[in-house]
């Protein structure tokens, strides 16, 4: 897989995020694996579309890409430690080490009164007080610290952004499509996306608990998905109805005529009416977009007349003849 994944997605270093999203779409729509049925290498790309889109929009992933490059996710989340970070030794070695100094030696009280005396007493070492209890108050502190930090590092896992780009036939009727999801380990992992029907791009699916795992045991991210839908042939869609264009013969526009068409429900037989004219919109109800607990929508067939390309003298003459009785101007109500 390519470690450049701005090259990944032909797009400059400094793309905004709706140039990116606009050259995932454009790429989603070439390699995508329905368009592209049983081609591997187009299925390689589309994997790797996806995984370069993964990291270039979400925004903390790729400052994190741009600054340590593809191998940014092997570096852990707490990042460096620091290197002034005490180690808990004594310079020289330790009390008593070489160069090092004892404790017993030292009259803290110098430093912090005379309750941190090292005669003993009440405030000193043998009374049971003094630096061993100024000391022991720093562990506790520091324990309580600790437990603290570790009830605060407890975190839910991250979520995982995606965009999903479907066919136009399983938005409208819903179904299953696979999904490469590109893990922070490097692993890629296919998961199985349950697309409910009616669905439009635009629109989000949640995929609770698998997203990245808890760091600390807790709950798992989620996947959010962005849906997009590619293009039909022939169909568009209007919010729930669906628009299609119909083609109808000349004879069967000017006499009537049933006519099969294709809905997501399967072929039905449309009656066109005597005198029907080109853009005319005939309505077949309930055979539109079907969407959980909302109203099922319409297919709009709009029609269109095609002209015979071989017509004789005879046609033209009877079709002028036809004209001339039936005169009219379909122009008149144009303005500017």
């Amino acid at each position: 897989m390519s470690d450049d994944y701005y090259k990944t997605l032909g797009i400059r270093r400094d793309a905004s995020q709706s140039e990116i999203n606009d050259a995932y779409r454009e790429m989603a729509r070439k390699y995508h694996p329905d368009v592209n049925p049983d081609d591997e290498a187009a299925a390689k790309k589309f994997q790797e579309i996806q995984a370069a889109f993964d990291v270039l929009s979400d925004q903390k992933k790729r400052e994190l890409y741009d600054r340590y490059g593809s191998s940014f996710e092997s570096i852990g989340a707490e990042g460096p430690q620091g290197a002034g970070a005490w180690s808990g030794a004594w310079p020289g070695g330790g009390p008593g080490g070489p160069g090092g100094f004892h404790a017993e030696n030292i009259d803290f009280s110098q430093f912090f009164g005379e309750r941190f005396g090292a005669q003993g007493g009440a405030g000193g070492p043998s009374g049971g007080g003094g630096f061993a209890d100024f000391f022991s108050q720093f562990t506790q502190a520091g324990a309580g610290r600790q437990q603290a930090r570790g009830r605060r590092r407890r975190q839910r896992g991250m979520d995982i952004t995606h965009e999903l780009t479907i066919p136009f036939d399983t938005a409208i009727k819903g179904g299953k499509v696979q999904l490469a999801v590109q893990r922070h380990s490097g692993k890629t992992e296919t998961i199985t996306v349950t697309v409910p029907a009616g669905i439009d791009s635009g629109k989000k699916i949640r995929l609770r608990g698998q997203g990245e795992p808890s760091p600390t045991g807790d709950t798992a991210g989620d996947i959010i998905l962005t849906i997009h839908v590619l293009p039909h042939k022939f169909f568009q869609r209007h919010g729930r109805n669906l628009q299609v264009k119909v083609p109808v013969t000349l004879a069967e526009a000017a006499l009537g005529a049933k006519v099969d068409v294709p809905t997501p429900k399967g072929t039905v037989s449309l009656q066109v009416p005597a005198g029907t004219s080109s853009g005319a919109k005939l309505r077949i109800k309930g055979h539109g977009v079907e969407q959980k607990g909302a109203k099922a929508g319409d297919l709009l067939a709009e029609i269109q007349i095609v002209l015979p390309k071989d017509l004789d003298e005879a046609d033209r003459k009877a079709i002028k003849e036809i004209g001339q009785k039936h005169q009219q101007n379909p122009r008149a109500d144009i303005r500017w």
